[in-house]
């Protein structure tokens, strides 16, 4: 098992994680399997049963849709230092879009039953999971908000101020 899957630095980046004391992130890395995967291995498609996430450690993934003719939407990039999939295993429902690695990737997966008992049994960090969890559900409704209620130059402002707030990681107006 590799050295960063122990470090608890490694798991408290993931803003999922980072308010887990040390106790707590070390029980995620005990959950953890490290992984591989060759540029263009599909990891999983829409609709598969969403029964582990992972934590990226190098590489690159793209998650998209793909209709039955072939058209593609891509829905974002997932690099090192994100995690992804956590929804899937938390709401037992299928996985909502296809995960692709464009290079070659490294990580380590949590498994859902796994991840579930930890949950249940730890429940500091299952608040901790909720809280993170509602504050990405408030910042989908601010883009949406963002994205239907705004004229151009407003929308370009917030824009800018997203990307401020999350590079700075500060509560900016």
């Amino acid at each position: 098992m590799s050295e960063v899957n122990k470090s608890p630095a490694f798991w408290r980046s993931f803003p999922i994680f980072e308010e887990f004391d040390k106790e707590t992130l070390s029980a995620i890395a005990a959950l953890a399997t490290y992984r591989k995967w060759t540029s263009g291995t599909v990891i999983f498609q829409r609709g598969d049963e969403g029964n582990y996430m992972i934590a990226v450690l190098s590489g690159r993934i793209k998650l998209s849709l793909i209709t039955p003719q072939g058209r593609e939407l891509l829905l974002r990039h997932i690099e090192a230092g994100a995690l992804f999939g956590e929804m899937a295993i938390l709401d037992s429902q299928p996985r909502s879009a296809d995960a692709t690695a464009i290079t070659a990737t490294e990580g380590y997966v949590i498994g859902k039953k796994a991840f579930l008992d930890f949950i249940t049994h730890t429940p500091n960090a299952a608040e901790s999971i909720i809280r993170y969890l509602c504050s990405q559900l408030h910042d989908t409704t601010d883009r949406l908000e963002t994205i239907a209620l705004y004229d151009l130059h407003a929308r370009v402002a917030r824009f800018f101020l997203a990307t401020l707030k999350q590079i700075h990681g500060t509560d900016l107006p």
